[in-house]
């Protein structure tokens, strides 16, 4: 059996691509997005979501890297994992400063941004994954993510191929081990392939064409953008492009064609 969750990050990330992504799920085959909940108004998409799309699966997408913390930055806590203004460092500067990271911290602000989620939609995510994927970089984070997983009794992201010591950096070793240890829910398969110059109608029915037996996971990023949003961030007018392919007939009826079941990850 070949059973596929199409994932779409950042649900949250404006109200436009909120509504950008309930329209692939209604409209094209997005079956699952996760929620930036540090973003004020998240909680007001999740609630529209609730609504007009109560069978989109909903995650929490872990975030670290964009804007603020729910937790305030008070009485020397989460000076480790914020700047001077107490807003999330960007990538570069995260990826310079995370082995000075406290860990206690970031799990605390995550398990913040779980039960925000869970205030919103009263009711426990389907999964966990994090926004740039910044819960993989060391061992503590994988481990504090997975706890927190366990914890919640929720699947997880697993951004890797099958063959993960082939691909892993020397930094990443950590990541079979743990696995190991915990052996959360996952999908057998991850797909990251359809992004920025490779978000083509080709590439993502290639993917369909070609998916192997067993749970996989595309991810996506669908959206609406405004003229805000496109001097806000680089990844913008993509967005766009990958909204109208994914809700193009002809990849739902590929989707038929290779008799491939549309899931969430509440089912893995």
């Amino acid at each position: 059996m070949k059973r596929l969750i199409i994932n779409s990050d950042d649900y949250g990330r404006t109200p436009d691509i909120s509504r950008g992504i309930r329209e692939a799920h209604l409209r094209g085959v997005v079956t699952s997005t996760t929620c930036m909940m540090n973003i004020p108004t998240t909680a007001s998409d999740v609630a529209i979501a609730l609504k007009e799309t109560p069978k989109l699966g909903m995650g929490v997408h872990l975030v670290l890297t964009m804007g603020r913390p729910i937790l305030p930055r008070e009485a020397g806590r989460f000076v480790s994992i914020t700047d001077e203004n107490g807003d999330f460092f960007r990538l570069d500067r995260f990826m310079e400063r995370v082995s000075d990271f406290k860990v206690e911290e970031i799990k605390a602000e995550w398990r913040a941004q779980i039960e925000a989620f869970i205030q919103a939609a009263d009711r426990k995510p389907t999964h966990l994954d994090s926004h740039h994927h910044s819960s993989y970089f060391i061992p503590g984070l994988f481990r504090g993510m997975l706890e927190l997983a366990k914890e919640y009794d929720c699947a997880i992201r697993f951004p890797f191929t099958q063959d993960i010591s082939s691909e892993l950096k020397e930094t990443n070793r950590h990541i079979p081990t743990l696995l190991r240890d915990f052996n959360p829910r996952r999908p057998d398969a991850f797909y990251a392939d359809f992004y920025d110059e490779g978000a083509t109608y080709e590439e993502l029915l290639g993917i369909i064409n070609e998916l192997n037996e067993g749970t996989s996971e595309v991810m996506c990023h669908p959206g609406h953008v405004d003229d805000a949003f496109v001097k806000e961030s680089v990844y913008n007018k993509q967005r766009e492009s990958e909204l109208k392919i994914l809700t193009d007939p002809s990849i739902k009826e590929a989707i038929q064609a290779n008799a491939i079941e549309l899931i969430t990850f509440a089912e893995v």
